[in-house]
């Protein structure tokens, strides 16, 4: 059977200056690097068709961002489509921000509300595309003859992050310790889907891990870091040999995450027992579970398996919002526009206090999250002229394998529909293949709460019931393929 071309590659994304980090409504100006930000590469060619998938340490994908990238790749890549080039982010929330300011943009995109001393995003922006297109150009043109295995095993990483109260309301994160508690709010999954590729040689050179779970596990930290897929990259070299490529993909899940919502005492001790941090502990669960897979899967390498890539561009309908909701938000951006105000001013009648160490976070936290609620306003217009909101779904069939994109923080629920029924023998779910913002669910809606209310989610559970009936229908017609 013949091999299907592999092509594996990297680039160091990690500025020399400071930055933006992306991924809390308070601006946090980068102090240091405690690990790398990367992008890795992934070149699968089937001869009638292709596609590259690429992984980056950020929060999100702007189209900005996406479109820069593959406007290099015609003079860098021969024979490569730009179309078929996927990005996903791990969503790591100490990352750069990648997000170039803009009245319409998610609460971290919308300026900071007074001067920092970083980078500006568009900088730091160009020196991202040009590694990343390097990196791709590298994958494209060292592609050579190999063969690809795939399997599933579990491990416990990501949780529902909301919980349900006596009266139906959910919260995120929050203290669970409460007589009004009633119930977490969803599902969790906790599969780790693996693809692994060697070469002619029999050597494993790369692995694509699949997890329904962001990174952020140090989500406050004012350091830049790749989060727990740092030292799931160090413990799986380490298993595995030096020069192994991890290409990883967040799986539905924008619902989850890996912070705990009780038991935290008992997991801190154990924790302490293991000598291992959060992140280590993580590290070694995706590890053990790659190791599992690996090992049941390793004589079922296969070359030449059906490569077929589909690429659709989509209008989803916009979440429908009511005049209550505008005048709510907009109610609550006028208190954040005064909050916003009080903090300018103080910053004006105390010039010295901008020299104490984050100094910036109340007032830029007030600014963006003014600035969200203002966008409930925005929407609502666009609501009434009848736009849609443009989104980019790729779905690759490799052999028995399918892969299938969406460009938000898609809530669980539909990740499951989609899994439940796909065709396909494995499903990878990718999300944060685009720019994000919530997708979420329509048991979420009804209990309110971030990630659920109108400033949250341009696209509400119609819009993402329509994605997942989408992304099937590209599945079944994939797999009418010979």
């Amino acid at each position: 059977m013949a091999s299907v071309g592999i092509g594996w590659a990297g680039a160091d994304l990690t500025p020399e200056r400071a930055v933006l980090i992306a991924g809390q409504f308070h601006a946090r100006v980068s102090e240091g690097v405690a690990d790398a930000i990367t992008a890795t590469a992934l070149a699968l060619d089937g001869g009638s068709d292709h596609a590259v998938m690429v992984s980056c340490d950020f929060v999100c994908i702007p189209d900005a961002l996406r479109d820069a990238v593959r406007s290099r790749l015609p003079a860098l890549c021969p024979g490569l489509d730009p179309m078929k080039v996927v990005f996903n982010a791990t969503h790591t929330h100490t990352g750069p921000e990648v997000r170039t300011p803009t009245a319409e943009g998610g609460h971290t995109s919308t300026g900071t509300g007074v001067d920092l001393d970083a980078m500006p995003v568009g900088d730091y922006v160009e020196f991202a595309v040009e590694r990343i297109a390097q990196a791709i150009a590298e994958a494209w043109t060292s592609r050579r003859p190999g063969e690809v295995a795939f399997g599933q095993d579990y491990a416990v990483i990501g949780r529902n992050r909301r919980w349900v109260n006596t009266d139906g309301e959910s919260t995120m994160y929050g203290n669970t310790d409460t007589p009004a508690f009633s119930h977490i709010e969803g599902y969790e999954d906790h599969s780790v889907g693996v693809l692994a590729t060697r070469n002619d040689e029999g050597a494993l050179t790369g692995l694509v891990v699949n997890v329904p779970c962001s990174s952020q596990v140090s989500e406050q930290a004012f350091v830049l870091s790749a989060d727990y897929w740092y030292e799931t990259r160090r413990e799986l070299r380490r298993r595995l040999g030096d020069g192994l490529f991890l290409l990883p993909q967040c799986s539905a899940a924008g619902d989850q995450s890996p912070h705990l919502l009780y038991d935290k005492a008992a997991a801190e001790r154990m924790l302490r027992l293991r000598e291992h941090s959060p992140r280590q502990a993580i590290a070694q669960r995706i590890a053990n579970a790659v190791e599992a897979t690996l090992a049941c899967t390793g004589t079922e390498f296969k070359g030449g398996p059906v490569l077929k890539h589909e690429v659709e561009s989509l209008g989803l309908p916009m979440a429908v919002l009511t005049e209550s909701d505008v005048q709510t938000a907009t109610k609550e951006a006028d208190r954040l526009h005064d909050q916003y105000q009080e903090e300018k001013r103080k910053l004006e009648a105390d010039p010295a206090s901008r020299q104490e160490p984050r100094w910036y976070c109340p007032v830029t936290r007030a600014y963006r999250r003014m600035k969200w609620f203002q966008g409930v306003s925005r929407r609502f217009e666009a609501q009434e002229r009848g736009e849609t909101l443009p989104a980019e779904v790729h779905v690759l069939r490799l052999g028995e394998v399918v892969f299938a994109t969406n460009p938000f923080e898609y809530y669980l629920d539909f990740g499951i529909y989609i899994k439940a029924r796909s065709k396909a023998t494995q499903t990878f779910l990718v999300q944060l293949a685009g720019p994000g913002t919530y997708v979420p669910s329509r048991r979420s809606v009804s209990g309110g709460g971030y990630g659920s209310i109108p400033a949250s989610n341009p696209v509400g559970p119609e819009g993402g019931r329509q994605l997942a009936e989408i992304t099937i229908g590209v599945i079944d017609r994939l797999w009418s393929v010979a």
